[in-house]
């Protein structure tokens, strides 16, 4: 029996981490599908073939992304005992990524993202999604802190912290792509976890 259609004579795994990396380099918007073909060794028509348009091998890359470097700040989340050590312990994880040797010093969920052009809305779209649901797995982690009785319900509301320490996973991205050194964002995050304490302080019934 004949083979249909010619055989692949690349990997698409390691040309998948090819791709991540000149994203992540580069930005959504600052890398063109040539710059991939050249970075993954393969021509542009074996791109469309394998992975589908540029908007489709990014949202694979993301995938791929998440499942790497996004993977330790999440498994701190879920594996700490209290709220508030899975808090810290996502942030120490976090500035740990985007200071490794070897990467750019940057969140790509963040940093990544395009910012002007009309036809790249639903990257922006879909990339906003994902911060969102950073969001909504440190909130679960702290209404799971409420639940075993190691977090008092705070005043401030779960999502009023929840979207305090989203924020500041996302400046220490800001903060590690204009040059702050892990020990400077340690600093940082020794800030944040100060703020603990007065952000989910129970509601006072006096």
């Amino acid at each position: 029996m004949a083979a249909r259609g010619r055989p692949r004579t690349f990997d698409p795994d390691t040309a998948l981490r090819q791709a991540l990396e000149l994203f992540w380099e580069r930005g959504y918007e600052g890398t063109s599908l040539k710059d991939l073909a050249d970075a993954m060794g393969i021509a542009s028509a074996s791109i469309y073939a394998c992975f589908g348009s540029k908007e489709e091998l990014f949202r694979k890359v993301m995938a791929l992304y998440g499942a790497t470097s996004g993977e330790p700040p999440r498994r701190a989340l879920r594996e700490q005992p209290t709220a508030r050590a899975a808090i810290h312990a996502m942030l120490r994880a976090t500035a740990d990524e985007i200071t490794r040797p070897g990467a750019p010093h940057y969140c790509m969920l963040i940093l990544a993202a395009p910012t002007g052009a009309v036809e790249n809305h639903a990257i922006r779209e879909f990339l906003a999604g994902l911060r969102h649901d950073q969001f909504t797995a440190i909130g679960d982690r702290l209404a799971r802190g409420v639940a075993d009785g190691d977090l008092a319900a705070p005043s401030a509301g779960l999502d009023a912290v929840a979207r305090y320490y989203t924020t500041v996973v996302q400046g220490l991205s800001v903060q590690a792509r204009d040059g702050a050194t892990r020990a400077e964002l340690e600093e940082i995050i020794t800030c944040a976890m100060a703020a603990w304490g007065a952000l989910t302080s129970a509601p006072s019934h006096i």
